[in-house]
């Protein structure tokens, strides 16, 4: 490889164009109308506009990428998360079109983008998965004939889904019929794809993934495990690594696990076998779930951990490299937390928000690290995902990690648009993640005092304002524009 085109944008085409530099390759980055002026256009070598801001017409435009590449001379596409990346039409025409894609075959993607494909995949490895059914007739009474089966609670889930779409529970036959027709009905139009089948619901589980890395000569280590459990509608909000009460065997078994479900569909380059966790100590059980066949938002964590960058062994298994170290050589080395920071109002149910940001300062220190995508004077549409940072911290121990997270958090400044960060402090200072009595619920459950009036945090947030040497410039304009709103001046300023 020479030239790799990034299709993608934000902090992972940022993220990526740096790997690739230190790799010794050119990069180009695509952009829509929207992202003109987008830092990861400015961290490429070149830049090649897609199409207009609609996501359709731009990032998920196959002809225009590929004529991107063609155009720029690439000669290898990283796929970056989301958009296209788990894509295998796209994998194949980057193959037909003579370019490295820069990820797995694209007859395993489609094998594990199957929700009941992967499920069969990971039996017939030997991996448990959740007790279910896969009705072979989706009429709806075979449908409920299937949940009557599994038992109640139940979970229908879309069979090409992802991120809780076309997910429903059911605890009692009268729910049944409803739920099977809208699952359906969802998963129709976000996938184009009605099919469903049905799981046992494990009430107030972990989510706990392993990381895996194989090459193309048939070699496949894990990079160990990261705990997602804190996550609101089935999006993870902050993620860890060593999960926390893992004991010594359940690593052991689940890791294996995971290198057995790679091994099993031939997997290549990284990617991310995720699991859900039931019951306590070793004798915890755990479930197949689903695999990822991309590089993961909460990469980071595993890099400060196991300090292997996985952006260069992508790049290195592309190119046909076998795996330069053994499952030996891999180990984890204190703890890491990342939390994503979004433009999203915590006060008004976490709905994405919009803005310019005329203030902008991210955290550093001694164990940080932030990842972004975005910077000052830049306007945060509607266009795309809200993600302004990923904010990860490591450190020696887990109450260290939470600590400096703390004050990371604390030091971010975005003023200009709505933010999750005081939600995020309020997160990490719950007496239940602090004493790691977490799950995939707690966030719904404590939803409430979590999206409450952040007082506490607006005068931190003051003080962070007038460090930042604005304050007595800004506060009498902002002042001003709030009462011609009627606004209360700290909802102008957006924290």
């Amino acid at each position: 490889m020479r030239r790799v085109l990034i299709a993608n944008r934000g902090e992972i085409s940022v993220r990526i164009a740096r790997g690739c530099r230190e790799r010794g390759l050119e990069t180009v980055a695509i952009y829509s109308d929207a992202d003109a002026g987008a830092p990861h256009v400015s961290a490429a070598d070149r830049a090649m506009r897609v199409g207009p801001a609609r996501a359709s017409e731009s990032y998920l435009n196959v002809d225009a990428i590929l004529r991107a590449a063609r155009e720029s001379g690439a000669d290898a596409i990283h796929p970056g998360y989301g958009f296209l990346s788990e894509n295998a039409g796209f994998a194949e025409a980057c193959a037909r079109a003579g370019l490295t894609f820069i990820g797995p075959p694209a007859s395993v993607i489609a094998r594990m983008g199957s929700k009941t494909a992967a499920r069969a995949a990971a039996t017939a490895a030997g991996v448990p998965v959740v007790p279910g059914a896969v009705p072979v007739d989706q009429t709806p009474a075979a449908i409920a004939d299937a949940v009557r089966l599994v038992g109640f609670p139940a979970l229908i889930k879309a069979s090409a889904g992802g991120g809780g779409k076309g997910m429903r529970v059911v605890r009692c036959a009268d729910e049944v019929a409803e739920a099977v027709e809208s699952a359906s009905r969802e998963a129709t139009r976000a996938f184009s794809d009605g099919a469903v089948y049905v799981e046992r619901l494990i009430e107030r589980p972990r989510h706990i993934e392993v990381q895996i890395l194989g090459d193309v000569h048939g070699n496949v280590v894990h990079l160990f495990e990261r705990d997602c459990s804190l996550q609101r509608r089935h999006q993870k909000v902050i993620e860890e690594t060593p999960a926390p009460n893992l004991t010594p065997s359940v690593r052991a078994r689940i890791t294996a696990a995971a290198v057995a479900a790679a091994r099993g569909v031939g997997y290549v380059n990284a990617g991310t076998v995720e699991f859900i966790l039931e019951g306590d100590g070793d004798a915890a059980e755990f479930y197949f779930l689903e695999m990822n066949t991309r590089l993961q938002v909460e990469h980071p964590v595993t890099e400060l951990v196991t300090g292997r960058d996985l952006v260069h062994a992508q790049l290195r298994v592309a190119e046909g490299e076998p795996l330069w170290f053994t499952q030996a050589d891999v180990a984890q080395s204190g703890h890491a937390i990342e939390c994503r920071v979004y433009a999203e109002d915590a006060l008004r149910g976490l709905l994405p928000q919009t803005g310019t940001l005329f203030r902008y300062r991210e955290p550093s220190g001694d164990g940080i690290r932030v990842d972004s995508g975005v910077a000052e004077g830049q306007l945060i549409g509607v266009d795309y995902d809200p993600m302004l940072a990923k904010v990860i911290v490591h450190a020696g121990t887990r109450e260290a990690a939470l600590a400096r997270m703390d004050a990371a958090l604390r030091d971010f400044v975005a003023l200009g648009v709505r933010h999750n960060v005081p939600f995020l402090l309020k997160l990490i200072a719950l007496d239940d993640v602090r004493a790691s009595r977490i799950d995939t619920g707690l966030i719904e459950r404590r939803l409430g005092e979590l999206a409450a009036a952040p007082a506490a945090w607006l005068a931190a947030a003051a003080e962070a304002v007038a460090k930042s040497g604005l304050v007595h410039a800004a506060m009498p304009a902002m002042r001003g524009a709030s009462r011609a709103k009627g606004r209360d001046p700290w909802e102008t300023i957006s924290w």
